[in-house]
């Protein structure tokens, strides 16, 4: 399936496209809310400004996707693959992103309020003035992840695997 072909199935109302082979696609600005792309390999893919509100990532792989200023509340991201994917200024309020691999992700300035962290691997994430409020990051990996002027707390920060190295709201390293 390509980008075309996607776009004319959704508008003509389909909404599942599992395991769908999009890598390197250019979906900048697309409406896919509802969609069902779990297991989708989106590789590379340029999802810039896209909504993708509700919808289903299950297991995607998004490794260095572009998703910046992406509309992404609610949706289900857990177990997804966004290692070195780009999601500054992202909208992912209510998102799941249990057990997701975010490893180098670019959160800056994303909107993260109420997501679920769950187990998610940030280690080495970008997550500067990003808003984690009311995010459950129970278990998440943050070493070595920039938190410099990020909306997040204590109590969330005590709930997480690992802050080895990381850069903390303060801009002091923690050990």
């Amino acid at each position: 399936m390509n980008k075309d072909e996607l776009i004319a199935s959704y508008q003509a109302g389909e909404r599942n496209f599992m395991g769908a082979y999009l890598s390197n696609a250019n979906l900048e600005g697309a409406d896919l809310r509802g969609a069902n792309l779990s297991d989708a390999y989106l590789e590379g893919a340029i999802l810039c400004g896209a909504f993708l509100g509700q919808s289903d990532l299950t297991g995607a792989n998004l490794r260095q996707a572009r998703l910046d200023e992406a509309y992404l509340s609610d949706a289900n991201l857990s177990g997804a693959d966004l290692t070195l994917a780009c999601l500054a200024k992202t909208f992912l309020p209510g998102a799941n992103l249990e057990g997701a691999d975010l490893e180098g992700a670019i959160l800056e300035e994303a909107y993260l309020s109420g997501v679920y962290l769950q187990g998610a691997d940030l280690s080495g994430a970008n997550l500067r003035r990003a808003n984690l409020e009311g995010a459950d990051l129970s278990g998440a990996n943050l070493s070595r992840a920039n938190l410099e002027n990020a909306r997040v707390t204590d109590e969330q920060l005590a709930k997480v695997s690992s802050l080895h190295e990381a850069t903390m709201p303060d801009g002091m390293w923690h050990e």
